[in-house]
């Protein structure tokens, strides 16, 4: 049932940033007081890919066994980068501190799939 609930979370965080980037960008511009990316599709791209790994989400939900290297590919891997990066790009290339809000998402969601995968993995497996 874990497996299944921080999918299904992910699913829909994955799925609304992926939207916003694609037909919210202008929203996001503003929020974030960060000039539109140049040239438009890098946003682009990244929504397209935010969505497909949010559709990779329904795999977990539908089967958790066979789902689980997608979450922790998905998860810890590339949450957990994620997270990295943005603080790294925080300290090193000046990007706005609003950025930081990624990052303490993308390391929150790391972790709850991180806990998810490790409470629920068989005994002796």
């Amino acid at each position: 049932m874990k497996i299944r609930i921080v999918a299904a979370l992910s699913l829909v965080y994955d799925g609304l940033i992926g939207v916003m980037m694609l037909g919210g960008r202008s929203m996001l511009v503003q929020v974030f007081h960060v000039p539109p990316p140049q040239p438009p599709i890098h946003a682009d791209l990244n929504g397209v890919f935010l969505l497909a790994v949010a559709i990779g989400y329904l795999i977990p939900i539908r089967d958790p066994e066979h789902g689980r290297g997608y979450l922790w590919v998905m998860g810890p891997l590339l949450k957990g980068a994620g997270a990295l990066t943005f603080v790294l790009d925080y300290v090193f290339r000046s990007s706005p501190a609003s950025f930081l809000i990624f990052a303490a998402s993308d390391g929150a969601m790391a972790l709850l799939t991180l806990w998810a995968l490790r409470s629920t993995r068989q005994a002796g497996a």
